[in-house]
């Protein structure tokens, strides 16, 4: 009839937006491709598991989506920002404020208690309650006990944990974690991995997990495998 609007929904932004991105290091033998034309789009609030041989580009690829690694060249959109554009200041202000990094190395202060570690963050945004959120977030990872008790004089499952609970302290609407549970027992890593995914659904955030573990890969709705820097496979 005329007058009337036909409104179609509109698709909602991706978290993720990938184009053609490559990234690509200098070496003694020349240069290396580590990342070769990815195309990417992630959802918000979807989980995504990251799965491939090592020296695949898994890390890598996480790594530029939490702008820790600059991309050699394509599209890198994230949260609504271009990290190509963004420069060291913004690029640490984005990840405060959008992304929350579980690394497999931990990456802990070692003159900071744990208490301190997962604090930092909120801290960093000026929270007057960042103390009180840390303690409560690592009693939920079952660090109760080790409040004061710095890296060294943690075990690498206890310093895991911590890492964990320093990355969801600021509920990030994207949460990157690589092998979360690589040095955890079995009954911690099924409590770690519970914590992530309700967190994850409480706040509609997304998930990248890499990971080696398949029953661990079964629990994220998409599964996408890389292999000599290429996806190889993307499946729901």
């Amino acid at each position: 009839m005329r007058g009337e609007r036909t409104i179609l929904d509109s698709k909602p932004e991706p978290i993720i937006s990938l184009i053609n991105l490559w990234l690509e290091l200098d070496s003694q033998a020349g240069i290396v491709q580590i990342l070769r034309g990815i195309d990417l789009e992630v959802p918000n609030g979807e989980s995504v598991s990251i799965s491939g041989p090592s020296g695949a580009g898994k890390t890598s690829l996480m790594m530029i989506i939490g702008g820790i690694e600059n991309a050699t060249r394509g599209t890198v959109t994230v949260a609504g920002q271009s990290l190509i554009d963004l420069d060291e200041k913004n690029l640490a202000k984005f990840r405060r404020n959008s992304v929350g990094i579980v690394f497999q190395s931990f990456h802990l202060i070692p003159t900071m208690t744990a208490l301190e570690n997962a604090a930092m963050p909120l801290e960093l945004s000026g929270a007057p309650d960042a103390f009180a959120q840390a303690e409560e977030d690592l009693v939920k990872v079952g660090l109760e006990r080790r409040l004061e008790h710095y890296p060294s004089q943690l075990s690498g499952g206890e310093q895991q944990r911590v890492a964990i609970a320093r990355a969801l302290i600021t509920q990030p609407e994207l949460i990157l974690a690589d092998e979360p549970t690589g040095n955890l027992d079995n009954a911690n890593s099924e409590n770690i991995i519970n914590l992530l995914f309700e967190r994850c659904a409480e706040k509609n955030a997304t998930l990248l997990l890499i990971t080696h573990q398949a029953e661990l890969a079964e629990r994220c709705k998409r599964h996408i495998e890389l292999s000599d820097g290429k996806i190889v496979n993307n499946r729901i």
